[in-house]
């Protein structure tokens, strides 16, 4: 995406966006007018959590973390303590500094960014025809050789982030994911994989 299109065309972004750190706001003021709360770290403090409510109640959360353990610990603490935000994931190969080895959201492109924040999801309080467990044992997402891959390549497809198989489940529910919805994403994972 070239970068005039970004300049001519940039999103105002109205909810508060959380993000880990200053490189990370940077990289999504490329993008959009959109404002910040940074949690400089993984262990989010009590006054963090504080501006995030009030941010919640006033305009609104999407919290956009790395796709990584510290960036996973973060949205996870956060959900908890303000429940209602909305998530942005960026699948974790559009986020690694191939020179550096890095990974974090400030890495992305700016189309991938768009992406991401263009496919937000909000948690729900339940799924139309929950996914069991036993789903997802069925469609080798659970205990199998290669289940860790096909988490990852469902958590891009429906862009909800890679996450182990309890988080996985939690969030299928979360953010209501309907049973047609993961049958057709399974379906094109194993084409892919054909």
């Amino acid at each position: 995406m070239d970068n005039e299109w970004v300049r001519r065309y940039r999103v105002k972004i109205n909810e508060i966006i959380v993000v880990e750190g200053k490189e990370d706001t940077k990289a999504l003021h490329r993008i959009a007018d959109c404002d910040t709360i940074e949690t400089n770290g993984s262990a989010v403090n009590e006054e963090t959590l504080n501006k995030v409510r009030l941010a919640l109640e006033r305009r609104g959360v999407i919290i956009f973390t790395d796709p990584d353990y510290p960036g996973e610990k973060i949205r996870k603490t956060i959900d908890r303590a303000v429940p209602g935000c909305k998530h942005a994931f960026l699948p974790r190969e559009q986020a690694i500094d191939r020179k550096k080895g890095k990974i974090g959201v400030e890495h992305a492109s700016n189309e991938d960014l768009i992406l991401a924040l263009g496919n937000i999801r909000t948690p729900g309080m339940e799924a139309r025809e929950e996914i069991s467990k036993d789903d997802l044992l069925y469609a080798g997402l659970i205990a199998g050789p290669d289940s860790k891959q096909r988490r990852e390549a469902i958590g891009q497809y429906l862009k909800i982030g890679y996450a182990n198989g309890k988080q996985l489940h939690k969030r299928l529910i979360q953010f209501r994911i309907s049973k047609a919805e993961f049958i057709e994403a399974l379906e094109s994972i194993t084409r892919k994989e054909e």
